[in-house]
């Protein structure tokens, strides 16, 4: 078999979540993984390549479940691929049932459903060192003995299990899938529940619960103190909350504060490669395309890439270590008063770094109609793109005065928070009515987390990222790059390089498109210039200010140099000789960028995750209208108020 070839064996791991699934397959394929969507579906699929003694297989990594009596979609896809009800994807030969030894009788009720697949199966016991510590020993023959197959304790501390799991695994191909032994099927009556009438479930856990008794036997009383002190603490109703706030806070430290230097680098790493490509070609429009539309517009969405690593990484870290399945319970109380569940609340503060990752967080939102709720507002929170329009306006208000500067930075977050949070509860009032789903988690045990499961985690949302976000991004700028370019005008050879541009930015379809939205913006206090910065911030909220800089005269290098495009947007005068950015222009223009989705990349994202340009559609309506009139409301008040 060549290393090119698809493996025609196939291994599906399958388990409860936080049973350690996703760690045995991380040890186990290391680096050679694939992910991707089930079709169809916005679920992850990620499969890697396992090798054997004498061939190699394909590892698929199912998602976590309870049940095949599917609660959630994530369950239903899992239940579809493991019963061989997946067209897109070949019934499994192997099936891994990865149980935690320390809740051993809620793993083995998936177990008893899992039996009914007819595949060859092998037990694995995760956690054992955990069990050691909370005076529990497993009789691991006694267990094979009652469910009829292999069970091989690991330990991914010390790798021990692993090359038994492996020899187990080759038995069963040098026998033969089809040929090999079956586990135990649950008889009738425990398949059925108690005669089919009152819980369905009860046979099974009645099972589990005659199984575990037999095969667990308890040293001492685990004393849990530590547990349970961190729990009365993280856990508290007020304390809860202030933890909450702090972990959090410490997170977008760490992230606005190192992301720094890798941002600088990839900016300026850029920045040289358009020098070093325009030192190279001759002037004209095949070198603006590569510079500008091409260079400029993918490095204007990577330099982003650091932040949205950082965030994947620090939530890895904090979901392998137990704490955000106490987080979400403790928001759960907060949020569901705006009709949003308690696992909403690190999506949404994920968005003041970057609503693309925080978009793709929301899949541990397990109810549909709630996540899709939390999908449309997410772009509603502050994200980094918005700090430079921001700090524009409020320098532009405020030169030289840094705290009313910062008291109107502080409220364009917190704007963007409230209506979040407000729109949220009216889709929950109207088109998506409906109470949240009750929240029903497990509180898994704290644990030192895994870096290496944590940076394999960032890795392939890295690469998610970029493939649903930089080639958006990249048709979107070519596309501006053509409207600003295109068609071309005649200029006198004496006129200054930057009156040229402005006039032929004017010219080109973009001035046209600019000049045909001026009525429109008129009211907010835009002129067709402003207009042009608008249009040119779809394909990322802070290229308005390279758009500002030529159009008031800089060129496309101007907008590196703000002292300087400050003192040009503060001259810049309409045609009755009156100033273009005044305190009700400037502010208008903040409300608008803290409102509208000027991020169609993020609208790709959408896309995706719900699965239909419907709702993308509506999310970029429902913000352009809430923006317009917010702004609208600005302005027309300030004016009323006789603020200019």
């Amino acid at each position: 078999m060549t290393s090119n070839a698809s493996p025609a064996y196939r291994v599906a791991l399958a388990g409860n979540p936080n049973a350690g699934k996703t760690t045995l397959f991380n040890a186990l394929t290391s680096m050679r993984m694939q992910t991707g969507n089930y079709a169809g579906t916005t679920v992850t699929k990620k499969s890697g390549r396992w090798k054997l003694s004498g061939i190699e297989v394909e590892l698929l990594d199912v998602p976590g479940m309870y049940s095949l009596e599917s609660a959630t979609l994530e369950e239903k896809v899992a239940g579809d691929v493991l019963l061989g009800k997946n067209p897109a994807f070949p019934h499994p030969d192997v099936l891994l049932v990865v149980m935690d030894a320390t809740n051993l009788e809620r793993n083995l009720f998936l177990f008893s459903q899992l039996t009914e697949c007819d595949l060859p199966m092998v037990g694995v016991l995760t956690m054992m060192d955990r069990a050691h510590r909370e005076g529990l020993d497993v009789d691991v023959q006694a267990l094979e003995s009652h469910l009829g197959c292999k069970v091989i304790p690991l330990r991914f501390d010390t790798k021990s299990g692993f090359d038994e799991l492996k020899f187990a695994v080759d038995d069963i191909y040098e026998w033969g899938p089809d040929a090999y032994p079956r586990p135990h099927l649950p008889s009738e009556e425990v398949r059925c529940g108690v005669g089919c009438r009152g819980c369905p479930f009860h046979g099974r856990f009645t099972w589990s619960e005659q199984i575990v008794s037999q095969v667990i036997r308890t040293r001492h009383a685990a004393p849990g103190r530590v547990t349970e002190s961190l729990d009365e603490l993280l856990t508290h109703r007020i304390w809860g909350v202030v933890a909450f706030l702090v972990v959090m806070f410490s997170v977008f430290y760490v992230i606005f504060s190192l992301a720094t230097v890798p941002m600088d680098l990839i900016e300026t790493g850029f920045q040289v490669l358009g020098d070093w490509l325009a030192g190279r070609l001759p002037e004209g429009d095949l070198q603006s395309l590569l510079r500008h539309g091409i260079i400029g517009g993918v490095g204007g969405i990577l330099v982003f890439l650091p932040q949205i690593c950082l965030l994947f990484f620090m939530l890895a870290l904090l979901d392998d270590s137990g704490y955000l399945s106490r987080a979400a319970f403790v928001m759960d109380r907060v949020m569901r008063k705006v009709g949003l569940p308690g696992t909403a609340f690190v999506p949404l503060l994920s968005g003041h770094a970057c609503a693309i990752p925080a978009i793709m967080s929301t899949r541990v939102i397990s109810d549909a109609r709630d996540r899709l709720v939390t999908i449309l507002v997410l772009p509603l929170t502050s994200c980094s793109a918005r700090i430079p329009v921001y700090v524009l306006m409020v320098t532009l208000l405020f030169p030289g005065r840094p705290l009313q500067a910062s008291a109107v930075l502080v409220g364009a977050y917190a704007l963007g928070i409230v209506s979040a949070l407000t729109v949220a509860w009216c889709l929950k009032k109207t088109i998506l009515p409906g109470e949240s789903q009750a929240l029903l988690l497990e509180m898994p045990a704290y644990k030192i987390p895994h870096i290496r499961n944590a940076l394999l985690h960032t890795w392939e949302k890295a690469l998610i990222f970029l493939k649903q976000a930089s080639t958006v991004i990249l048709g979107i700028s070519i596309l501006l790059w053509v409207l600003a370019t295109y068609p071309k005008a005649d200029f006198s050879p004496d006129l200054a390089p930057e009156l040229v541009e402005k006039a032929q930015l004017e010219y080109s379809m973009a001035g046209r498109i600019g000049k045909a939205m001026e009525p429109v913006i008129r009211p907010l206090g835009y002129d067709w210039q402003i207009g042009i910065g608008i249009l040119s911030s779809f394909a990322a909220r802070e290229a308005i200010i390279s758009g500002l800089s030529i159009v008031y005269g800089l060129g496309e290098e101007g907008g590196g140099d703000s002292s300087l495009l400050l003192d040009n947007l503060r001259q810049a005068t309409r045609e009755d000789g009156t100033p273009v950015f005044t305190v009700a222009t400037c502010l208008s223009l903040l409300v608008f960028y803290v409102l509208a989705m000027q991020c169609l990349p993020t609208q790709a994202v959408t896309k995706a995750e719900t699965g239909s340009w419907k709702w993308a559609g509506f999310q970029l309506l429902y913000m352009s209208v809430l923006a317009y009139v917010a702004a609208l409301a600005v302005y027309q008040g300030l004016g009323m108020l006789g603020v200019g």
